[in-house]
């Protein structure tokens, strides 16, 4: 049975940042993932699952040296945010209020793990167990971790960063406080034939809000093709049915239920998940530590979802930094750290969803003079946009 200090079940992109931190504090780690990422070349169509990664992450992503080959692959920087109810009500934010460059940037998943796969693969005190997935545990001083391989490897300690469905949590007998959105979100990808590349906005309606994430161009034909993610929530038989249509019925109801700020589109493929919150009642048990969506899932109404994920590897390397024993009070100064921001930002979403998720007269009337006084309040909304942006 090999022997590791830490064993990271999952290597996605927060368990894939988790690893290489371990690693770099001189610990010797396991990766645990059931897939790599697929190799790049430029002509690939992009993915649907994205992120809107903020400067703060991009800043993590640098000190585990990704960033580099991250760029190197497509990225798409923002500088503008816009969002509203009524189109004359409107809050817009922009990277020249605090001096930057961008807000951040909007990348696919797979090129961000890819890139901190880069990084794993060239450790020699990285071991990564793939394909392969998490069977057993057995908690002791330390863990005797069962792969579905037949390989067992024991660990001081386990991370869970093994999604939503945390199998790790479920072991720990770590229990989770959820609840349904009775909401799905659909993700749509598409040509845009206006150059948007520079901007990201979100309408709200009734329904649900309607939202565009600018992707990188391609190259095709001799020329650069604008390419955009739509973000479209809606109740679950409404995007079952959005869901059955040829891209060509679905790029005419996206024309008739999206505002005219997007111009036309071509639609290049799509997929769709359920709304739901989840938040682990502990971050640890059992020398085990939860990272990620394992940790606590969040509506992706502001794309803080692998942010938030980040920002735990973060703290939980800082907290671990030369401390020999990985003990439950180091894990418990983690979870003290964590557990009141990401708690934060699940109740603002829920707020923003819940607020502007009705037709209500009176509530739509003080929503739009709540979003039109936002746009000018100078210094607070600098202070919002830099907590959002994880710079607070």
């Amino acid at each position: 049975m090999s022997n590791f200090d830490v064993a990271v079940i999952g290597g996605g992109m927060v368990g894939a940042a988790t690893a290489i931190g371990f690693a770099k504090q001189g610990r010797k780690v396991a990766v645990v993932e059931g897939s790599e990422p697929k190799a790049f070349t430029p002509e690939q169509p992009l993915d649907i699952r994205v992120s809107a990664i903020s400067e703060h992450s991009v800043s993590l992503l640098s000190d585990l040296g990704a960033w580099d080959a991250i760029q190197q692959m497509r990225i798409c920087p923002y500088r503008r945010l816009e969002t509203w109810e009524h189109p004359e009500c409107r809050t817009r934010f922009h990277a020249d209020s605090l001096g930057m460059d961008q807000l951040g940037f909007i990348i696919e998943n797979r090129l961000i793990q890819l890139g901190l796969w880069q990084q794993l693969e060239a450790l020699d005190n990285v071991t990564l167990y793939c394909p392969d997935k998490l069977e057993n545990i057995e908690f002791g001083e330390l863990n005797q971790i069962k792969l579905a391989s037949g390989t067992s490897i024991s660990a001081k300690l386990t991370v869970g960063a093994d999604g939503a469905n945390s199998k790790v949590r479920q072991l720990a007998g770590i229990g989770i406080t959820a609840w349904d959105y009775r909401q799905h979100c659909m993700l749509i990808n598409v040509e845009t034939e206006l150059p948007q590349q520079d901007i990201t906005w979100q309408q709200f309606t009734p329904s649900g809000p309607r939202s565009f994430l600018p992707l990188a161009s391609l190259e095709g034909d001799g020329k650069s093709v604008p390419q955009g993610s739509l973000v479209w929530y809606d109740s679950p038989s409404r995007i079952k049915r959005l869901s059955a249509m040829s891209p060509a019925q679905l790029r005419e109801e996206v024309l008739a239920h999206f505002p005219q700020e997007l111009g036309d589109i071509k639609v290049l493929q799509s997929g769709s998940f359920p709304l739901t919150r989840r938040h682990a009642q502990s971050y640890s048990a059992n020398q085990c530590v939860l990272v990620g969506d394992s940790a606590h899932t969040i509506n992706p109404l502001a794309g803080q979802g692998v942010n938030l994920g980040f920002k735990d590897v973060e703290v939980l390397l800082a907290v671990t930094e030369g401390k020999e024993e990985l003990s439950s009070d180091v894990l418990a100064q983690y979870e003290r750290k964590r557990r009141p921001d990401n708690l934060l930002m699940q109740s603002g979403m829920d707020f923003f969803y819940k607020s502007f998720s009705n037709d209500i007269a009176p509530l739509k009337l003080v929503r739009n003079a709540a979003l039109k006084m936002a746009e000018k309040t100078g210094p607070l909304k600098v202070q919002v946009l830099k907590y959002a942006l994880g710079l607070k």
